[in-house]
Parts: structure tokens; C-alpha cells; sequence
């Protein structure tokens, strides 16, 4: 009776299902921790339009992040959106308003990031795990040092979804958190409403 192709068998199952689990394993490993619970931001204490001057600060990055290359760029990336996209809505509103006066100061810093540059995406695919970005942005009276307001705001890019398209999903992130930024400022300009910040009600406000 020959045995051998039962055992061949066996041992090759037993093969397939350990390289599932490391795979899994490994997923797991590289899963980001940088979440946001809050869904929704609270109304500025004034309205914007409350203020004759604006200032639109350079993005501060946190220092537990700077040593990232990887984060280094996509920080200049989102940067650059700033300028592209925040920018003119700061010269407008400074063009609209003759007076001087008060001035508000609004202050980008990202919290938390984590982002997947194309290099590993293509090399590692999904096992490099998803990106993702918290960013607080500080709307303050410069006068009086006032905090207006200070909203949360985060994106994300899944593992596969950013190894599919080849690292498409990952820059997109980047536009997307400034797309936010954008809408909060400008929605709250006219009147105090708040509005989203992009994070979801079933993430862990406490893990990084």
C-alpha cells in the first residue's frame, strides 16, 4: 500500500494552511493604529467673517513623525495642496475685506501619518499596510491668542485598495484630508456650523 501521496497531501495542506495565517499575520502587523472616532467637528466659537485678516500658517508635522521619509514627502505633498487649494480662499476673503483689524491665524499641524510611497507599493503591495493621516487644524485670534477653533480631521487608504492602484489611493489621501480642511473653513465663514472630519464612529480614539 503506498502511503506516500496521502502524506503528500497532508503535509501540503498543512503547508497551504500555515502560509495563510502568516500572510494574515503579517496584514495584521502592518494594519495602521492611526484612527479618529470623532465623525463630525463642533462650530467655531465666532464665524470667520468675523475676523478683517487672515494668515494661512506652513504645516507644522509632529516629531515622532519627522523621521520618516516617507512622511517628510507626503507632508510636502499636502503642502502643496494647501497652496493649491486653501490659498486662494485666504486671498480672497483678505481682498474682500478693506478694514484692519483682527486678524485669524489658522495653524495645520499633522498629528499622526503614516504613508505608503509607490516604491514599497509596488515592491510590497498590501503587506506594506494602509496609510492614513490625522491632521488639527488651530484657528486662533492672533491679538488675543483665542482659540476660534480647533477641529480633527483624517483620512485613509486601505492596503489593497493603495496596492491595486498602484499608490493612486495613497496620494489621494493627501488631497482628500486638505479637501476637508478646505470645506470646514469655507462652510464656516459666513456662519459658525462645524462640520466633518472624516473619521468613523467605530474607530478606538486610544490606540496610535
Amino acid at each position: 500500500m503506498n502511503l506516500q501521496a496521502p502524506m503528500t497531501s497532508i503535509r501540503a495542506r498543512r503547508f497551504s494552511k500555515l502560509t495563510l495565517v502568516a500572510c494574515c499575520a503579517a496584514l495584521a502587523a502592518c494594519a495602521t493604529q492611526i484612527k479618529l472616532a470623532t465623525t463630525d467637528n463642533p462650530p467655531p466659537s465666532k464665524k470667520f467673517s468675523a475676523f478683517n485678516r487672515f494668515e494661512l500658517k506652513e504645516i507644522e508635522l509632529a516629531s515622532d513623525y519627522e523621521a520618516h521619509a516617507a512622511n517628510q514627502k507626503a507632508t510636502r505633498k499636502i503642502q502643496e495642496h494647501f497652496h493649491t487649494r486653501m490659498q486662494p480662499v485666504v486671498d480672497e476673503w483678505n481682498t474682500r475685506s478693506k478694514a484692519r483689524g483682527s486678524t485669524l491665524l489658522i495653524e495645520p499641524r499633522i498629528e499622526q501619518i503614516k504613508f505608503i510611497g509607490i516604491g514599497a507599493r509596488i515592491w510590497v503591495g498590501p503587506l506594506a499596510g494602509s496609510s492614513a493621516v490625522h491632521m488639527k487644524v488651530r484657528y486662533v485670534d492672533k491679538h488675543s491668542g483665542e482659540v476660534i477653533a480647533e477641529p480633527e480631521f483624517y483620512q485613509r487608504a486601505a492596503a489593497l485598495s493603495g496596492a491595486t492602484t498602484f499608490g493612486y489611493q495613497d496620494n489621494d489621501m493627501l488631497y482628500r484630508i486638505v479637501s476637508l480642511v478646505t470645506r470646514y473653513t469655507t462652510n464656516n465663514y459666513h456662519q459658525a456650523v462645524g462640520g466633518e472630519s472624516g473619521g468613523t464612529a467605530d474607530a478606538r480614539s486610544n490606540e496610535r
